[in-house]
């Protein structure tokens, strides 16, 4: 699922990052891969900002503002003709 197609808060430092794959063990789309012994991005729009690799970053190598991706997936999802919206994925 895409929540945001661009302008993502999203934004990771990779000379900080000390590979715990901590990113990766806790984000819900799989927006984080440990390519050799560093985090990297490699599912940006896959990404819904919820905050949850910021919040586990012992190293603070990982920023993004929260809620800003699932925010924009419900007001896109009533926007939509039919009314139908897509459920909100982030619990």
């Amino acid at each position: 699922m895409r929540y945001l197609l661009n302008g993502h808060s999203l934004n990771l430092v990779p000379e900080l990052c000390n590979g715990c794959c901590r990113c990766e063990e806790v984000c819900p789309h799989g927006v984080f891969s440990l390519v050799q012994r560093k985090a990297e991005i490699v599912n940006r729009d896959g990404c819904m900002e919820c905050g949850a690799c910021r919040m586990n970053c012992a190293t603070n190598a990982i920023s993004v503002i929260s809620g800003v991706g699932c925010a924009q997936l419900v007001i896109n999802s009533m926007r939509r003709k039919n009314g139908a919206g897509v459920p909100c994925e982030c619990k």
